[in-house]
């Protein structure tokens, strides 16, 4: 018993250890193209039935575009599609004004304290949302239009015109723990959720014609830094990513600071990937990944655990022979959207790529 009140009562120590026993069935170790193939398809399969993709039903997408508005360097669609029987997804649409159309288009996911698309499209309609815009740089959809790319930044399953109940006290509330509480017990996670959103909303670009064709990127941060990362491991339609904030070995980012978000949690998932193998299924496609050396999301150790996924990605992409196609843009600062390197990147890889 002396032993037990020296050491405390949390399950932390034991769940640290399991991680270590059982973790990493489908880590990336493959040494050939043959076997990366090979090894890409068995993870999608594992991470869709994981994440209760595999579960989500298509439907018509039935587009409504209901608002039009006129800002300065760009255009504002409010947008309305199906993604699932009865599941409706609310998008604006920055359509860019400094060329003529058409474009080729950024899927531009939000993450948490956004309103949904509200920061990301530059909606400062109150404090609370001018303030996080200020904090975050959170308005990369703007950016992305005032570049020349036609952004499209949605509302995630239980955020913003789609918060839950339990949410509405507070716009930038979110309702990722009451999703989860609903979806687990039935096999499936906000994660799968938001994958399956975005690639309906893909569906949905090819038949805009103010948008090239095959030329879609997908950019965002933290929690938009996850939908990017799932969305385009799954999804080879997204022809490059930046994937912000949202970079770094689960044990010590999700298993050890298991306060952070619901949305985050995947059962079983750390007993077959890591974050970084996760990247690698999106090789040998452009990603660029951005991380301020001050984002306290890192976990204990701050950059050398975002290094050692970066060193799980870069071997896939080493094994392909496009190791240039993997850019890690280390920034001073914080939990935030950098853009500097992100947004030239982008325009590189949609109009020549």
């Amino acid at each position: 018993m002396t032993d037990s009140v020296e050491q405390g009562y949390s399950v932390l120590p034991y769940m640290k250890s399991r991680y270590d026993r059982v973790s990493g069935a489908l880590r990336f170790n493959a040494t050939t193209h043959a076997e990366y193939r090979i090894w890409r398809r068995r993870l999608v399969a594992k991470l869709k039935h994981l994440t209760g993709y595999n579960t989500m039903r298509r439907a018509p997408l039935r587009p409504k575009i209901t608002e039009t508005r006129e800002f300065e360097g760009y255009l504002r669609q409010r947008v309305v599609i199906q993604t699932e029987p009865g599941i409706w997804m609310p998008f604006y649409v920055l359509l860019p004004q400094s060329s003529p159309g058409p474009w080729p288009a950024v899927l531009a996911p939000h993450g948490h304290c956004s309103g949904g698309k509200l920061a990301v499209a530059g909606c400062r309609e109150n404090k609370d949302l001018d303030n996080t815009i200020n904090r975050h740089n959170y308005d990369y959809g703007v950016q992305f239009a005032r570049a020349g790319m036609i952004a499209f930044c949605p509302d995630a399953r239980g955020f913003g015109e789609r918060q839950e109940a339990l949410a509405k006290k507070n716009i930038l509330n979110s309702s990722c723990q009451w999703i989860n509480n609903m979806a687990f017990p039935l096999g499936q996670t906000v994660a799968g959720m938001w994958a399956w959103d975005l690639h309906r909303l893909l569906d949905y670009i090819e038949t805009r014609s103010d948008c090239i064709p095959g030329k879609v990127g997908c950019a965002g941060l933290s929690g938009g830094g996850l939908q990017t990362l799932w969305a385009s491991a799954f999804d080879t339609r997204i022809r490059c990513a930046v994937i912000s904030g949202y970079f770094y070995g689960y044990k010590e980012s999700l298993l050890e600071m298991h306060g952070n978000c619901s949305c985050n949690y995947v059962p079983h998932l750390y007993e077959y990937a890591d974050m970084g193998d996760i990247g690698a299924l999106i090789a040998p496609r452009p990603l660029l990944i951005e991380t301020g050396t001050r984002d306290g999301l890192n976990g204990a150790s701050g950059l050398k655990n975002v290094e050692t996924q970066i060193r799980i990605t870069r071997r896939a992409y080493r094994l392909l022979g496009v190791e240039e196609n993997l850019v890690w843009d280390v920034f001073e600062g914080e939990h935030r959207w950098n853009g500097v390197q992100a947004i030239p990147w982008l325009l590189k890889h949609l109009r020549n790529g």
